[in-house]
Order: structure tokens, then sequence, then C-alpha cells
């Protein structure tokens, strides 16, 4: 059990902007709450204006709030009525596009967050914080001369120097090539992890939040929809908004059976939650690509129809003989034709229905 220290509190958070035709205003949070505990790496997963991006302008400070209230370590510092000024927050940012200074060196890039310091103190530290996202061989390289991964980690460095309470990342991954993307969320973690810093980061992308997040809220329409492990959010999604968003599924339909079971067009599956009291009613099965699996000796078979080599797999999407689609997994030496039939078959643990 997680007995952290909250750092990070936020309490029904609501935010409004003046609408573009300049009549009236637009809600972009509303009834938002979250609790992120010390050395703990946050997430807000949603798609593009759900509001992410205005939570995290928020808690920096660069966004005043109209209702609710954000605390860090216990003390308010945004309120309807209270605002402290951002460069009194102790909040580190990382931006979309790094932001580095192109007319400075990593090591002078990197220093200068450190002003309070004597000059001397300033390299020494900036140095040891290149040492730790092991940059120090490039001290004296420019921006332009670094990778996008590197320039990425230069930046983080520069946000972590000054040992902010908070370090906050906006999609710090969307600048640079998809193959990259998840592999340096797991660097990320591990430097952000071995130096205890919280964190709170906002993406699109699920794979990304799953790679470097202890905890994953869910966001739609201004609204915190679910906060909590990828583990649960993945198995155990509230309602059928998550369970759409996370993972790549489809819903297919079920009757309740009699011993809590349900039968679906593939078969019977054993229900989680209790449905003696249901008996015979339709229920909604989620089903995902890692539910089912290739079985050259099943009787159940599913026609090829679309297809996408992953590397180690292919994502399929199979046609059923109901003409339902759904995804599969498939290791990648079962290279099948579109159009081939396949076996196919339930591997199921958990059963999220709706």
């Amino acid at each position: 059990m997680n007995f952290a220290r909250t750092l990070l509190s936020i309490k029904d958070l609501e935010i409004d902007y003046p609408s573009r035709d300049g009549h009236g205003r637009v809600t972009a949070v509303k009834s938002l709450y979250l609790n992120l505990g010390q050395g703990e790496i946050g997430c807000l997963l949603g798609s593009s204006g759900c509001g992410k991006s205005t939570v995290l302008r928020a808690i920096c400070g660069f966004e005043h709030i109209k209702a609710g209230e954000i605390q860090l370590r216990d003390k308010v510092v945004s309120s309807l009525s209270f605002h402290l000024p951002p460069n009194q927050r102790r909040v580190g940012m990382v931006f979309q596009d790094f932001a580095l200074f192109p007319h400075l060196n990593v090591l002078e890039n990197i220093a200068f967050g450190l002003q309070h310091l004597p000059s001397q103190q300033r390299s020494s530290v900036a140095m040891e914080w290149l040492k730790r996202v092991s940059l120090s061989d490039k001290a004296e390289a420019y921006p332009h001369e670094l990778s996008g991964g590197q320039q990425q980690r230069v930046a983080l460095a520069r946000a972590m120097a000054p040992e902010p309470d908070l370090i906050l990342l906006d999609e710090p991954f969307s600048s640079l090539d998809i193959e990259l993307r998840e592999r340096l969320a797991s660097e990320m973690r591990e430097i952000l992890k071995a130096n205890n810093i919280t964190a709170l980061l906002v993406t699109h992308d699920q794979y990304e939040s799953f790679a470097i997040a202890d905890k994953i809220g869910v966001m739609s329409e201004g609204k915190v929809v679910q906060w909590n492990t990828p583990y649960e959010l993945y198995h155990k999604p509230v309602n059928r908004y998550v369970a759409d968003f996370i993972g790549r599924g489809v819903f297919v339909k079920g009757i309740v059976q009699p011993n809590n079971k349900v039968r679906i067009e593939l078969g019977e599956l054993q229900l989680d939650n209790d449905h003696s009291k249901d008996v015979g009613k339709e229920i909604d099965v989620l089903l995902r690509a890692d539910d089912i699996q290739h079985d050259d000796h099943s009787p159940m078979q599913a026609e090829v129809v679309r297809k996408t080599f992953r590397g180690a797999d292919f994502l399929y999407v199979l046609k059923l003989a109901s003409g339902i689609e759904i995804y599969a997994f498939v290791p990648s030496h079962h290279d099948h034709a579109i159009g081939e039939k396949i076996g196919i078959a339930l591997a199921i643990d958990h059963v999220v229905t709706f």
C-alpha cells in the first residue's frame, strides 16, 4: 500500500475562458479532482480539447481558476480568492518543443535556471544533472547538435536542476518519432524515479502514459473520468468511455446465462460481478485484441479483414460469422492473407461488461 505524502491535491477545480465570438465564457475544466503523492508520476490522458493542458497551466500558475483549489504540499496556491505567482510555486515545466536556448550550450541551458547560485556552483550543479541524465559528454554541445531524445533529456535536467517540488510535462514526446516515444517514456520514468521526482504529464497517447505513469487520469469534457493505475484502468474501467478509450477493443452483444456466465458469439465467459438477477438479459462485453488468441485447432473461425505489422506481432482485424469485426494480436510468424480464415479462441482473464 502506498502511504506517500500527498504533494499535489486538486479539489473541485473549474476553469473557464472567453468564447471566441466574445459572447459569454466557455468552461474548459469542471469538477476535477486528483491527488498525487511524493515521488509519484501522474498522467492526464485524453483527446485534444479535453482540458488536460489547461489543468497543467493552472497548476503552474499561468491560468487563473474560477472555482475549487489547487494545493502543493498542503498549501493553497490557487483558489478563487488567492493566486500564488508562478515563480513562487516551486514547479518546473518541460514544454512540447523543449524550449532550449539555441545560442547556449547544453551546460549553459541547464545552468540558466540556477541564477540564485554563485557562478561556479551553477556549473557544478548543472554538470551533476547532466550526469544524472547520462549526457555529461554533451556539456559543450549546442541543442541543434543533439537528437530529439537528447534534447528531451536536457530539457528535463534543466527543469529538475532547481529541485522543484513538482515537474510538469506538456506532451513531452509529441515532437519525436513514434517509434522512439515509448522507449523514451521508459527512460524518463527511470530518471524521475531515480531522483524521487514528483511529476505530472499530459498526453493523448495511452501507450506513452502506460510506459511512464504510476497513476493515470482519463479526461473527457474537462473532467477526470477515472484516476487509477494503468492496470486498473485497463482491466476495471468505470464506464464505457474509459473502456472504449483505453486499449484497442470492441463491444459485442452477450446474453446472461445461469451460473453467472455470459454467452457471446465466441462462447461462454465467467462474469466477475454477480449477474444472477439478469439471466436472459442482453449486455455488452468488451473484447480487446489481447483477449483473442490465434489457435489453428479451434473450430471457431474468423476472416482476416485487415492487418498491421508491428514487428513482434500483427494486429489483425477479424470478421466473425455474424459480420462483427474484432481485433487480435497474432505473433508475426503467422502471416495470413487478407480474406483467409484462421482459428481463434478466447483468452480472457477479466470480463468487462456494460
